[in-house]
């Protein structure tokens, strides 16, 4: 059985009280490096900031555990690479939080013989996954200029460092190169933690539910899903191959049957290369589209999100899709499905990219999808003389217009 637990030594007050002293004395050493910025006092800075944490956590026989920000700081220097000797000394010092606080471990047998997992929860993660991505799109943004780990910057890392396997001997000598193998071998510590001690427990129970939160399973379950459709489009697969249901039919049966779980999915669910292919998947169902064989040459423009809107020119296919679905509805996953392709056009995350699925992405310019989007809100409009546009869809439809009117 999964047992969740805080951090240890915070059950007490006394307990909370010590923590946040040596938070708020050694995150001061940090603060005073950032006014310094590259300078010498600075790396010093940093410095003394690792071995405050080393001495507070690591040294002593029952020491405190380092609170989030403590840890997280220690990231951020291991990420910026300032010399060899801050990325050596942050990595090892993160391996040795690993090691000496683990996040998720096995306990020893209890009363009844059984051993249970048990889950940190206030540990940090260097991973934006499951509840780290539920969040706001102002949190996950913020997320994201601290340097945490989505999938599609997992794999960029990773690329990354294959890339080196091409360059001259002294550009392998790089520090920045240098510091992201320590740092990609760091996180896959973090994943193989996580790995062993989940299966471990599914070998000794065969209970499936402690596999199916593996942070590496929730990192990469979608992306493979995804390669095996592709794969599929292009009759690459076999039956040999398996008939797993994909984890995003999963989601998309789940918001179908209940509808009204709908807005709030949308809301707290900011990976905008996901959203923006359950939003596509979502409209495909309730929208007429020509019949395809398994074997078809890669995937029709009916299948992206340029094919969804033009599907909303033909007046009698907007009432189809307002009957099954409501003007409500429609115009939420218009307006978030807009707002996810515009964060994809930022990131650059077009066709030809890493992590980048081109049956939803089209190479086209944004004023045309914009022009698509309030193309498709008129007719809406036109369908349905009563409608009331929500904020988000005026939002949309704002943000649309000033790119047309730009253009």
């Amino acid at each position: 059985m999964e047992k969740r637990e805080t951090i240890n030594n915070c059950g007490n007050v006394k307990g909370r009280m010590n923590r946040g002293c040596i938070e708020a004395n050694t995150l001061a050493i940090i603060d005073s490096a950032e006014i310094h910025k590259d300078s010498q006092d600075a790396k010093d800075d940093r410095m003394d900031f690792l071995e405050a944490v080393r001495i507070a956590s690591i040294v002593p026989e029952n020491g405190t555990p380092p609170t989030k920000k403590m840890v997280e700081a220690v990231f951020q220097i291991l990420r910026a690479g300032k010399s060899l000797e801050l990325i050596m000394s942050s990595y090892e010092l993160l391996n040795e939080i690993e090691k000496r606080f683990p996040r998720i471990y096995v306990s020893e047998s209890s009363g009844n013989g059984s051993p249970e997992l048990v889950v940190i929860e206030e540990a940090w993660l260097p991973f934006m996954v499951s509840l780290d991505v539920m969040s706001s799109e102002k949190e996950t943004n913020r997320r994201k200029l601290r340097g945490l780990f989505d999938p599609n910057g997992f794999h960029e890392l990773i690329t990354g460092l294959a890339e080196m396997a091409y360059k001259t001997n002294s550009q392998r000598l790089d520090t920045k190169f240098l510091g992201n193998m320590l740092l990609f071998q760091y996180l896959v510590n973090v994943l193989e933690g996580d790995f062993l001690a989940r299966i471990s427990m599914y070998k000794e129970s065969m209970n499936w539910n402690f596999l199916r939160e593996c942070l590496i399973n929730m990192l990469l379950i979608m992306e493979i899903d995804m390669s095996k459709q592709q794969a599929n489009m292009l009759g690459l697969t076999t039956r040999s191959d398996g008939l797993r249901i994909p984890l995003i039919e999963i989601i998309l049966d789940e918001l179908t049957y209940y509808r009204k779980i709908l807005p709030r999915f949308l809301q707290i669910f900011n990976d905008p290369k996901w959203k923006l292919e359950i939003i596509v998947q979502y409209l495909l169902k309730y929208t007429a589209k020509p019949v395809r064989t398994r074997r078809s040459n890669g995937p029709s423009e009916d299948s992206t999100f340029l094919g969804v809107l033009k599907s909303f020119s033909d007046s009698s296919s907007v009432r189809s899709i307002i009957k099954k679905l409501n003007v409500e509805v429609i115009q939420l996953l218009l307006a978030h499905a807009f707002l996810a392709y515009m964060s994809l056009t930022s990131q650059q995350q077009l066709p030809g990219m890493p992590g980048c699925n081109e049956a939803v992405i089209d190479s086209l310019s944004l004023v045309e999808i914009s022009k698509n989007v309030a193309a498709a809100f008129n007719s809406l409009r036109e369908a349905d003389k009563k409608i009331q546009i929500s904020s988000l869809g005026k939002e949309a439809l704002f943000t649309a217009t000033m790119i047309i009117s730009t253009s």
